[in-house]
């Protein structure tokens, strides 16, 4: 198990850095701003990385992850911005072609560059990444909830007493 999380790590890895280059590049060439769907692609992009800072030690060495659940809390985060990114940057995109002349000027995504069709192809290449990465990060959710059951980590409350506490009487001696 330990081999697939580290695969799955070093994708999520690569989608990222693809996806932080990508998406910086159309924000550095941007003369007229950018719209909030690729600020917020780069902002999944960075929360990805930091948080893969501390993803990769702890499926390297499970013994350096604090608690299990922060690995399932940090997958479920990045899977869930991913896939809104995703979503977001697709439909913004609406699926034309970058050779169109007509759409390029026209839409939001891929205005506001001296070179339309550069960013065109970058924004659709990001939308591709997202995608990637939201699958890596979906299989990395479900690698970490198996292996935080193989270690026997608890994940549900306790309710009640803890073991070895006093109690009140049960109901067999009221």
């Amino acid at each position: 198990m330990r081999i697939i999380q580290l695969a799955l790590r070093g994708l999520q890895f690569l989608w990222t850095l693809l996806i932080m280059s990508l998406i910086g590049n159309m924000i550095a060439e941007a003369y007229a701003g950018n719209p909030a769907t690729v600020n917020y692609t780069m902002f999944v992009a960075a929360f990805s990385m930091l948080s893969l800072f501390y993803l990769i030690p702890a499926s390297v060495k499970p013994d350096w992850a604090i608690h299990p659940i922060l690995l399932i809390t940090l997958d479920t985060l990045n899977m869930i911005f991913f896939l809104t990114a995703g979503i977001a940057l697709a439909a913004k995109l609406e699926c034309h072609s970058c050779g169109n002349q007509s759409y390029i000027l026209s839409n939001e995504i891929t205005n506001g560059s001296h070179n339309p069709g550069k960013r065109c192809r970058e924004a659709q290449a990001s939308t591709a990444f997202l995608w990637f990465g939201w699958a890596a990060y979906a299989g990395s959710w479900v690698v970490s909830i198996l292996m935080s059951r193989q270690s026997g980590a608890n994940l549900r409350p306790r309710v009640g007493p803890a073991r070895g506490s006093r109690g009140g009487p049960s109901m067999a001696q009221v």
